[in-house]
């Protein structure tokens, strides 16, 4: 049975060639640790390790390779920066279309003397820039964005962002989980000072790995989340300072980042703006479609303007739960339905509690696989009367 595939913005899937086999090759032929063995296995290992960061600053012109971290993927790095941040008396910005990835960290802290506003965003989830400003607070020391939408796509302007951040000597954290790999970043040109990505999404590479783009700056005024071996100045109780080490204790996933190596590789052979292009020609095919389908309502955005390729329907009259359960158990299609982990998102957009389905394309995906999608919306909505 052939499915098809649109659940992009969970994970990328399938992921980009050679990282499979490079993961497996790895872990049949050289399984071994880096940072601790004196032999030149780990040191050829290291040497890939290496070229992975290398990759990662090229890709968002970072400040220096060193300060490229490894985490477990965007909500881990987002944890070490907001947790290893902020301290009683902080006062943080974000916006109404946050995941839970930033809102649940944030609400642990509450009790703990921290406190956030909220910058408004408009019904398509664009942020009012103009609302930025009167929010800011004497003990405001950092303004936290998602990049894109998982919910609906829509696209934030970093470049706007990123000087008022700068005039007003706040720390300016990115969560890049939907748009690492798909659109550029530049961190220099938007005075980003941490930049959160995960390696398995727009990367193309594998789960469980993801990482920090971070400014020197940003790194000293960090306290490590975790502590521990580094392999490096083991004569120390304490954890070193030095980079990338300070951030990086224990055994890191070694598998998943030469894997992400790969999806790296292939991301420069083909180029960002081509596999971003191909998925925005399916978006605007996908929302032409679906604007010529009575009772479907496109949340957000209705055209391709800044925005990701993420698409989110309701149907009139139906539960989005329905709709979803259809797509798949008749038509083969696999999408994501619910608040997507982002609640003040859906009620920004004015889908909650109900949710959406989400259409998220990928550089796999085909103009086939929308006319399937639309086919199958069109056969739905005219069951329904």
């Amino acid at each position: 049975m052939n499915y098809i595939y649109l659940d992009n913005a969970s994970t990328t899937f399938p992921k980009a060639p050679n990282v499979a086999s490079a993961m497996a090759d790895y872990i049949t032929n050289r399984g071994i640790n880096i940072n601790r063995g004196s032999y030149s296995l780990a040191y050829d290992v290291e040497d890939t390790i290496y070229t992975t960061r290398q990759r990662l600053h090229t890709l968002f012109n970072g400040h220096d390779p060193s300060h490229v971290i490894f985490t477990q993927n965007v909500t881990m790095s987002l944890n070490m920066v907001i947790k290893g941040l902020l301290k009683a008396g902080d006062h943080v910005l974000v916006s109404s279309m946050e995941h839970n990835a930033v809102m649940r960290p944030l609400t642990q802290l509450l009790d703990k003397g921290i406190a956030f506003d909220t910058i408004p965003c408009d019904p398509t989830g664009s942020i009012q820039i103009e609302s930025i400003e009167p929010l800011i607070r004497p003990n405001t020391v950092a303004l936290i964005i998602n990049h894109a939408s998982n919910v609906c796509g829509t696209i934030q302007p970093l470049e706007s962002i990123g000087p008022i951040c700068k005039t007003h000597n706040l720390q300016f954290i990115v969560d890049a989980a939907q748009t690492a790999g798909v659109i550029p970043i530049d961190v220099k040109a938007c005075h980003i000072d941490a930049l959160c990505f995960t390696g398995h999404k727009g990367l193309l590479g594998p789960q469980g790995i993801g990482g920090i783009i971070l400014t020197k700056e940003m790194a000293q005024n960090l306290t490590p989340l975790i502590a521990g071996g580094t392999g490096s100045f083991s004569h120390l109780e304490t954890m070193p300072t030095h980079m990338p080490d300070a951030f990086e204790a224990g055994t890191l996933n070694l598998p998943g980042i030469i894997g992400l190596n790969e999806g790296l590789a292939y991301i420069e052979s083909q180029g960002m703006d081509n596999i971003h292009n191909h998925e925005l020609a399916l978006t605007q095919a996908f929302l032409e479609g679906l604007q010529s389908i009575d009772g479907i309502n496109i949340v957000g955005k209705q055209n391709i303007q800044d925005r990701t390729a993420v698409v989110s329907i309701t149907i009139d009259g139906m539960d989005p739960a329905s709709i979803a359960y259809e797509l798949e158990s008749t038509y083969h299609i696999m999408t994501r339905v619910g608040l997507h982990c982002a609640p003040r998102a859906h009620r920004t957009l004015g889908t909650y509690p109900e949710g959406t389905v989400r259409f998220s394309f990928g550089y796999a995906n085909t103009h086939k696989d929308v006319e399937s999608a639309l086919s199958a919306l069109h056969r739905i909505v005219k069951n329904t009367k």
